[in-house]
């Protein structure tokens, strides 16, 4: 089935029929519903080759994501985020591929990769931003968004993560609570910026914080917040509520906890970060932040679809996405209010 046939059929020209099904059309709602209706009905599908050679593009957009704990799309943050940009990116058009260092027993640098898979452009949503193979894609000129990390030069679309922090602590004063401790994932800019955010409410709440409070762990590893818990339950003056580097790392937490014969929202207060599904499935229910990971994910395939349409006229920016608390019963109330 060619376009031809559908033409002839719906007795409109060729690029009429090219017009409507590209979403790029001066005809009118009811031609185009006609022309769809009846591409549908016999069966045609565009010829992505033929596309690519018209147009000069490929309508692909490669994914760099690569996952230090290897947890994968099993890691629901960015499989949330990636669910979301690959609804956007299909609507106008575009498939998705992940791109990487390997291509069967090859060895190739991102960049070779993308220009591999012939990539309109790529988001990074997850890497070693500090790999200089990233900073050789970025500067290669391949159209590039970046999630939860900025460049001068590239539109970044970022989760407000001091925010987040401030708004954590903010909630745990309010309870009454003056003995706050941090467990952080990795030194990367998303923990920089969660540990200002803390800080900052901390001075705003008149709180001091010991150095013994703040203890680095890992994103998305039970066991090192586990350990981190465990040298926290152990100080002389504990703290009364542990906020944790996210919902997923915090069970390493409660299992800790739980060792020491301590009941959570009554003994010792715990926070998490990120809002999984399953941090509103656990009794008690987990009070945590939710980042609006959907959100995230359509403005990355939005603003890069945008460059890549109109390279000459988009300007770089960045997009903070905020996230909003979720109340549930782990913070007890020891105000005395």
């Amino acid at each position: 089935m060619k376009i031809k046939d559908v033409a002839e059929k719906a007795g409109v020209s060729i690029t009429s029929v090219s017009k409507a099904l590209s979403g790029h059309s001066d005809l009118s709602p009811e031609t185009v519903e006609r022309i769809r209706k009846i591409a549908n009905e016999l069966g045609y599908v565009p010829n992505a080759n033929a596309r690519s050679l018209k147009t000069n593009r490929t309508y692909n957009i490669g994914i760099l994501f690569v996952d230090k704990m290897n947890s994968g799309l099993k890691h629901e943050y960015f499989s949330s985020i990636l669910d979301s940009l690959k609804v956007e990116a299909e609507k106008e058009g575009f498939d998705i591929t992940f791109i990487s260092n390997n291509l069967g027993s090859k060895k190739l640098t991102f960049l070779q990769h993308a220009q591999y898979r012939n990539c309109d452009g790529v988001i990074i949503a997850c890497v070693d931003f500090k790999d200089p193979q990233v900073s050789e894609l970025i500067e290669s000129g391949i159209p590039v968004v970046t999630i939860d990390y900025s460049f001068d030069s590239i539109t970044s679309i970022l989760s407000d993560n001091c925010k987040g922090l401030e708004e954590i602590v903010d909630y745990c004063c309010k309870l009454g609570h003056k003995r706050i401790a941090f467990i952080h994932g990795e030194d990367t800019s998303v923990t920089q910026k969660r540990l200002a955010g803390f800080y900052k409410s901390c001075v705003r709440n008149d709180i001091e914080v010991p150095d013994d409070y703040i203890i680095p762990a890992q994103y998305h590893n039970p066991k090192m917040s586990g350990l981190a818990t465990r040298d926290l339950l152990a100080l002389n003056n504990p703290p009364t509520c542990i906020i944790y580097p996210d919902d997923y790392s915090l069970l390493g937490g409660m299992t800790e906890i739980e060792k020491h014969g301590l009941s959570i929202g009554k003994d010792i207060s715990i926070v998490g970060y990120d809002g999984i599904s399953l941090s509103q499935l656990l009794r008690p229910k987990l009070t945590t932040y939710k980042q609006n990971s959907e959100e995230i994910g359509r403005l990355a395939a939005i603003k890069l679809i945008e460059k890549i349409n109109n390279p000459k006229t988009t300007v770089s920016e960045q997009i903070r996405v905020v996230g909003e608390m979720l109340v549930g019963s782990t913070v007890k109330d020891i105000s005395g209010n």
